[in-house]
């Protein structure tokens, strides 16, 4: 899912800090009624890595 250009910028993939892995989002943005998908700051998105399946949840700012 890829976030609204107006709002935070949350990446599809992050670098999992323990083991160097790819950790990918599993958080779904907010659509709101003009039907623009993203992520406001303040939220919580959670990755998970595909390598030692530790999960991390990172506050949007």
């Amino acid at each position: 899912m890829e976030p609204d250009t107006d709002g935070p910028m949350v990446p599809a993939t992050i670098l999992c800090v323990d083991c160097g892995g790819t950790c990918h989002l599993l958080s779904a943005g907010y659509e709101d009624e003009d039907g623009a998908v993203g992520f406001r700051p303040g939220d919580v998105v959670a990755y998970r890595c595909a390598d030692c399946l530790d999960r991390w949840d990172i506050v949007v700012e």
